[in-house]
């Protein structure tokens, strides 16, 4: 199966390491990488460190690195440029609905927006950027930021680690349950959305 026409097994190999972590990297803290499935190719990846493609530790650890990272470059975009992110122009990488969603965030959770945001698309690549906005210390940043991105990071590797492992032939569903993870991932921004319009 494809997902726009783009196998993800086969994408997610021959990018291979160096690609996932720029991936990871971009999705985290760079305002223009909302839209790369972050979650789908974690775990796609570790369905291919189940039949030996990637080492399951070296991925974890690694793309754990590219998600701390690319959050600490999003908080120090946020802190340089400020307020005046409320006042820019809709473009072709971003629109003031992303960031009034992932303000909705700071309201209801406050500083754990950084490690719950993680888990949920377009909000965790702007949670660190507000957070500089907004001045959170950084020392504080820093450790949700850490704490969310081994979490998220090793929960999605393992997931398909192990229903490789556990599951014949689960690769051939790959595509089909990255679907799933995306609907699932989506579910609290619709959430929210639904909560607003009340």
């Amino acid at each position: 199966m494809s997902l726009f026409h783009i196998n993800l097994t086969i994408f997610v190999e021959t990018i291979g390491y160096a690609g996932l972590f720029a991936i990871v990297f971009a999705e985290s803290g760079l305002f223009f990488g909302f839209f790369f499935p972050g979650d789908s190719l974690l775990f796609s990846a570790g369905l291919l460190a189940s039949q030996g493609i990637f080492n399951v530790w070296q991925l974890g650890i690694l793309l754990a690195l590219a998600a701390i990272l690319g959050d600490s470059v999003g908080y120090w975009f946020g802190k340089k440029v400020g307020p005046a992110i409320f006042s820019r122009e809709d473009g072709r990488f971003f629109h003031k609905r992303h960031i009034e969603r992932t303000k909705t965030f700071y309201e209801k959770y406050g500083s754990r927006t950084i490690l719950l945001a993680r888990f949920v698309p377009i909000v965790r690549t702007f949670a660190p950027i507000l957070a500089g906005v907004g001045s959170m210390p950084y020392k504080k940043f820093l450790s949700y930021n850490i704490v969310g991105g081994i979490l998220w990071s090793f929960a999605l590797i393992f997931v398909g680690y192990f229903l490789g492992i556990f599951v014949p032939g689960a690769e051939s569903y790959v595509t089909l349950i990255a679907i799933v993870i995306i609907i699932i991932s989506f579910l609290p921004i619709l959430k929210e959305m639904r909560n607003q319009k009340k």
